[in-house]
């Protein structure tokens, strides 16, 4: 039985966390939940899964949840997120909650030596150099949940890091991928919402649709595998079966294939090594022709904004990260249009002087810097 806190239990990745341990009862365990202030979801999860501790980040919904629920401590706050993440009876910390606000809080999980499950893809783009240190000073293992990264976790497996010669990260594309360059800058937040294969939170939908999730994860990688951004490489993949592949030094090329279902690499995560059972399976004689294409980057300029970013280094990464998250809510919140996401994400860069990363005060400091500085210039788009 492995013991699993989830933060951010409430989130679509949260939500399909506790659909994997619901099919696994005798496999799993929750002791530990969390979410910012969705108290009406978390208060039903806790009264199925009857975990010891929950944790709610907004301290007015804390106090009206803590008067809601008997028989589960409730805490609140920076230090609430801290003592989930170091509960000691936790065998495996899944980070599924969004910001940099759990950063903190994985890091501590490290310095305890917690088996980790990370879904959180900006933790890495903004602090992916302290991050693995730590990790590796620990020997902690940080197995990746996106379905991207864990299908080049599973190609990679038993294999030496000198064997490989190019990763192939795929993209569905995203729901304005057949639109043109001048159609981008009249589409809504409810178009961009509707994303083709997957369906996900409104942030990621978002920078799915821009491509800077694919950025994202470009960086993830990077981290995870220890693998220059050179010999990574994103394909848009309409049909989404193929979820990454990895090309070895002999030409021989290792792809993950599945169905589209996000249990799956949140299922490996939780299990690894070993497999459990799932009950659907790919129909080859059904499957469509499958299709690849690279990414028009003059439509999507935000995959040469990470690369760029990555090249200037220091706390780019971070404040790219930051000012994305800006501007997507901004977007979504109908103050700019789409087509102004990557423009102000690009001028915040512009104005930023790189920080060392090593440093954790630095990562906080550019973070809120760039968070600022996108504020303002939405504000004079406006």
């Amino acid at each position: 039985m492995k013991n699993i806190v989830i933060l951010g239990s409430t989130g679509s990745i949260g939500k399909k966390t506790l659909e994997v341990v619901r099919d696994f009862p005798q496999e799993f365990k929750i002791i530990g939940l969390s979410c910012n202030s969705n108290i009406g979801i978390l208060e039903e999860q806790i009264k199925e899964f009857q975990p010891r501790l929950a944790v709610v980040s907004n301290e007015e919904r804390y106090r009206e949840l803590k008067q809601r629920v008997k028989g589960c401590k409730i805490s609140t706050g920076k230090e609430g997120l801290i003592e989930l993440a170091t509960f000691k009876e936790a065998d495996f910390i899944v980070f599924s909650m969004s910001g940099i606000k759990a950063l903190i809080p994985l890091l501590k999980a490290i310095e305890n030596e917690k088996q980790i499950g990370l879904a959180n893809k900006e933790l890495l783009v903004a602090a992916g150099k302290i991050v693995i240190q730590r990790a590796k000073q620990k020997r902690v293992k940080i197995l990746p949940i996106d379905s991207e990264q864990s299908a080049i976790f599973q190609c990679l497996e038993g294999r030496n890091k000198q064997e490989i010669k190019r990763i192939f990260l795929t993209a569905s594309g995203g729901p304005l991928n057949n639109l043109t360059k001048e159609d981008l800058w009249s589409v809504s937040p409810q178009s961009v919402l509707k994303h083709p294969k997957w369906k996900m939170g409104e942030k990621i939908t978002v920078d799915s649709a821009t491509l800077m999730n694919k950025g994202l994860e470009l960086i993830e990688a990077k981290y995870f595998f220890d693998v220059e951004i050179e010999r990574i490489e994103i394909l848009i993949h309409p049909e989404v079966l193929i979820h990454s592949m990895v090309e070895f030094i002999d030409g021989s090329i290792i792809a993950q294939l599945g169905i589209i279902d996000m249990r799956l690499p949140i299922q490996y995560a939780l299990s690894c090594p070993q497999r459990l059972p799932f009950g659907e399976s790919l129909n080859f004689s059904q499957i469509p022709p499958l299709s690849f294409k690279s990414p028009d980057e003059k439509k999507f300029p935000s995959l040469r904004l990470v690369r760029e970013a990555e090249r200037e280094g220091g706390t780019t990464l971070t404040v790219l990260n930051a000012a994305d998250e800006v501007a997507v809510r901004a977007f979504l919140d109908g103050q700019i249009k789409f087509t102004d996401i990557s423009g102000i994400v690009e001028k915040v860069i512009e104005k930023h002087r790189p920080l060392d990363d090593s440093d954790i005060n630095n990562i906080l400091q550019a973070d809120e810097w760039a968070r600022k500085e996108a504020r303002k210039i939405i504000k004079m788009t406006n």
